[in-house]
């Protein structure tokens, strides 16, 4: 278990993440429903979404799940709930690709996978909100936290950034907004105001026309 005295991981970023996910994923089901899924933004919006997803999971992965299993490690119960946020993000895959070709065919089934990965990503980021996230908060050292998100920055780079802050505040109430950009250094905050917004509603991700 972390120091007491050790200051709390600040989720902000993570559930900021979830919510947009969740979000493109509506959007998505609400242009299929509306005979919108073969348009350009709407193309745009999906690919985005898998670009971001991948990042995300991927960092996971690769960074937070392997240093978490360090740290609960002759934890049966702990190391469970790694065991199924990696089984859940193996289940999330094929959905994907399922996806991806039922758009690219525009096959009669679409709705019924979007349904399908929007319920599945949905039970994996509230599992992982209710179970992975406290025992991060239990067990993860400042430095175990600060190396996945470096990945997340490192992975991204400057020019994801320009993408990823617009779009995780794409809609968001105005709270919550505020919460994810409160938790970012002041620099980006003053590019994201200057330039990356106004960048980011050039591209028209999910816009109707």
């Amino acid at each position: 278990m972390t120091d007491s005295k050790q200051k709390a991981i600040d989720f902000t970023p993570m559930y900021a993440s979830h919510d947009a996910f969740r979000r493109d994923l509506e959007r998505l089901a609400s242009a299929v429903a509306d005979g919108r899924a073969a348009t350009p933004a709407v193309g745009a919006g999906w690919e985005n979404f898998k670009h971001q997803l991948h990042i995300h999971h991927t960092a996971e992965d690769s960074e937070l799940w392997p240093r978490l299993r360090q740290r609960v490690a002759g934890r049966p119960r702990d190391l469970a709930v790694l065991d199924e946020m990696e089984a859940e993000h193996a289940r999330i895959d094929p959905l994907l690709a399922a996806v991806d070709s039922a758009l690219a065919d525009r096959a009669p089934e679409l709705p019924d996978l979007v349904r399908a990965l929007g319920a599945t990503l949905d039970d994996h980021l509230k599992h992982e909100e209710d179970s992975a996230l406290p025992l991060m908060q239990d067990a993860l050292t400042p430095a175990d936290w600060a190396g996945f998100t470096g990945r997340m920055r490192e992975t991204q780079g400057l020019r994801g950034a320009a993408l990823f802050v617009p779009w995780i505040v794409d809609g968001a109430p105005a709270a919550d907004r505020s919460a994810f950009l409160g938790a970012l250094p002041p620099p980006v905050r003053v590019l994201n105001r200057l330039f990356w917004q106004s960048s980011y509603r050039r591209r028209g991700l999910w816009v109707q026309a």
